[in-house]
């Protein structure tokens, strides 16, 4: 049995989770339509400060085909492979999007920003509300004050509500302490949807990785006492360095495979 009281099929069935490439996954808690993190522009090259990303394969699915999306939960807004030209026109059309404190700044109307374990409550639709905080993310090695001026804020976010399964997206980070943080707050989780894929670039932190690797997430599965792993930002961008076989060989080696949801 869950925390929440429920089986692992119940979970199951209670949250199914789409990843629809890269960053972006749909899922319905509460009653509530939720999206992360949307990418939906076309493969090819978009250019950041320093360097160019080169997104490799389309979402599966077009922005139009989403339905009611109620929810945004946007780890960051800085970077074309978290937040895209399609996925801000998207924003537009959604009644709230969660992110950091600056990204809130920089979207205006309908985003609001969340420190570090900060919460907001949502009404759901059958009655009772689901609870979203915002939790820590480093996007890259070291500490927040050295990580942030390179790379920018990052937040990741824990859902939790009465009679439901406690759920964990991890947005785009790199620090196993901080998941360390997360799971003694909320742990353990019932879902955790991991951003992976190893991204590395040579001109950031000498080499050095942005986002969990494969064995990483394995770990960060453990931490937290996951019941149920979604694997996603691992595949359609060229700078992600290891993609789902990797994930999958990593989680079977850690005796986690079993946790897997395997789309």
């Amino acid at each position: 049995m869950s925390a929440a009281g429920t089986t692992n099929d119940t979970i199951n069935e209670q949250i199914p989770v789409r990843v629809l490439g890269g960053p972006t996954a749909l899922f319905e808690y509460g009653g509530l339509r939720f999206l992360t993190d949307p990418t939906f522009d076309a493969p090819g090259d978009y250019p950041v400060p320093g360097a160019v990303l080169t997104k490799t394969a389309p979402s599966s699915i077009d922005p139009a085909g989403l339905g009611r999306i109620d929810v945004v939960l946007l780890s960051h807004d800085e970077h074309p492979d978290n937040l895209d030209n399609s996925g801000r026109a998207l924003l537009a059309d959604v009644p709230l999007t969660l992110t950091t404190p600056g990204g809130a700044g920089r979207l205006g109307e309908g985003a609001k920003g969340l420190e570090d374990w900060e919460s907001i409550e949502l009404d759901r639709p059958d009655g009772g509300t689901v609870t979203v905080t915002g939790v820590p993310a480093i996007h890259g090695p070291g500490t927040r004050e050295e990580v942030e001026p390179i790379t920018g804020q990052v937040v990741g976010f824990v859902l939790t509500g009465e009679g439901l399964p406690a759920v964990y997206v991890s947005g785009d980070n790199a620090s196993l302490d901080a998941v360390r943080q997360i799971a003694e707050r909320f742990g353990p989780m019932d879902t955790a949807v991991l951003f992976a894929g190893a991204p590395r670039f040579p001109i950031l932190f000498d080499g050095a990785l942005i986002v969990l690797d494969s064995a990483q997430a394995a770990e960060a599965a453990k931490i937290l006492g996951a019941r149920r792993v979604v694997l996603a930002h691992c595949d359609s961008w060229a700078h992600f360095t290891e993609g789902r076989t990797d994930l999958v060989a990593a989680f079977t080696a850690a005796g986690l495979a079993d946790r897997l949801q395997h789309a």
